[in-house]
């Protein structure tokens, strides 16, 4: 069973997750916030108010059950309350969950990309050929 992570152990499982996706960038959108893009559009942004708190975009039914699962998951804070999670360390909250949602975020933004920018095939990528 894996641990609950804290403000530290979240951001790091972020920063890893968002890097090893292809075309991904960290870029630091001002001095309180950091971002994650590809190909120029963002599929993360944090900050630290008090707590970290990463902003990641969801499919609407799926954010309201993660909403409804998980006390350290709310609606975007500052964003789309319909498109964006906020995601703070607590209960729950496992290295191997945030690579979900960091991924899931991803290809929501890859699959809104051009055919031809997108670096990745969204309905495919990260699903085994059996």
């Amino acid at each position: 069973m894996q641990a609950d992570l804290d403000d530290e152990q979240l951001w790091k499982s972020v920063v890893d997750a968002a890097l090893e996706l292809p075309a991904s960038e960290l870029y630091p959108f001002n001095e309180e916030w950091d971002a994650a893009r590809v190909c120029g559009k963002w599929f993360m942004i944090s900050s630290v108010r008090g707590k970290r708190i990463v902003n990641l975009k969801a499919d609407p039914e799926e954010a309201r059950a993660l909403c409804e699962s998980f006390e350290s998951i709310t609606p975007g804070y500052h964003m789309n309350k319909k498109h964006w999670i906020s995601v703070m360390a607590g209960p729950g909250i496992s290295a191997e969950l945030v690579r979900e949602l960091v991924t899931e975020s991803y290809l929501l933004v890859v699959d809104g990309l051009p055919k031809y920018q997108q670096p990745v095939d969204p309905a495919r990528y990260g699903h085994r050929e059996d």
